[in-house]
């Protein structure tokens, strides 16, 4: 199937976003959430398909196995706000679930989210990443995504990002938006991507725990392999290969996984600059994240 040419980005209520995320906008601010749904709330790259994956097994690991063999994660977890032309949108696909709780995943900066998600008291879980990893993993993932924007070089996409001018906005207001909405909402559970590197079977306690999830200590034993890196990158149902809009020849889309990749892209000049404009940005939040493990 042909392509559409890529998209550009565009003001929408504050936010840079490009069509495909707007084009089906009041059905998403009307989407009908359940008690019982789990929102995956990241900004982009930021461990969403790890998280999809992650949820997916905790609740479905036990059906028959023609699912997690056939069916890519991008359809038992639906994106709630995608409206790409000749493909369903992620409301229709949300509309057509069968398995309950219904996982949803989304990248919309908290101010974005449809009120009913509030109302019925729908549990989100939101994966936030360090700022440095989040743009080396976009700016790979925007030049082998024909449904992103054109990259750029990286000195100017690095700028951009520094801007907030990438699709779904600036990663400062999306992570520290998340952190603040997360003390007055008991419903939100925020994970650091660093902390699941770091130690996944600790993580996933605590997620279970948020979701009330009694799982036996061999489920979270077969959960913790299945969505090892290496694992997962041979997973044709999660690694992204039955994507159309996805150009393996540019970059894989699950492509290193680790945290510290940031310093084989940026250079001494590069890196200061960063700091130096992440202080001022960062300086009103007590939200801290951490670079290297």
């Amino acid at each position: 199937m042909e392509l559409p040419p890529r998209p550009t980005l565009f003001d929408f209520h504050g936010v840079s976003m490009t069509k495909y995320f707007t084009d089906n906008w009041d059905n998403i601010q009307n989407v009908k959430a359940r008690p019982d749904d789990i929102l995956i709330a990241t900004y982009p790259k930021a461990g969403t398909t790890w998280m999809c994956y992650i949820l997916d097994l905790l609740y479905f690991s036990q059906m028959p196995p023609e699912r997690q063999n056939s069916v890519p994660l991008h359809e038992r977890v639906p994106f709630l706000e995608i409206q790409m032309p000749g493909f369903p949108s992620g409301i229709d696909e949300l509309n057509e679930l069968t398995t309950f709780p219904r996982l949803i995943k989304t990248h919309l900066p908290v101010q974005f989210i449809p009120k009913s998600f509030y109302e019925q008291n729908s549990k989100v879980v939101y994966v936030a990443r360090n700022a440095k990893d989040s743009v080396v993993s976009y700016f790979h993932f925007d030049r082998m995504n024909m449904a992103q924007p054109e990259p750029g070089d990286w000195n100017s996409y690095l700028q951009r990002f520094m801007d907030g001018k990438m699709v779904f906005g600036s990663w400062y207001e999306h992570v520290t938006g998340w952190w603040e909405k997360k003390q007055t909402t008991s419903n939100i559970l925020y994970l650091f991507y660093e902390d699941l590197v770091e130690d996944t079977e600790r993580e996933l306690s605590r997620l279970c725990s948020f979701l009330g999830l009694s799982t036996s200590a061999e489920l979270k034993r077969q959960v913790t392999e299945k969505v090892l890196f290496d694992n997962m990158k041979n997973n044709k149902m999660a690694n992204g290969s039955t994507d159309e809009a996805f150009d393996f020849t540019i970059s894989p889309f699950m492509r290193k996984g680790k945290v510290g990749d940031w310093m084989n892209h940026f250079t001494v000049q590069q890196n200061e600059q960063f700091d130096e404009d992440y202080e001022k940005k960062m300086k009103n939040t007590d939200l801290q994240f951490r670079t290297v493990l």
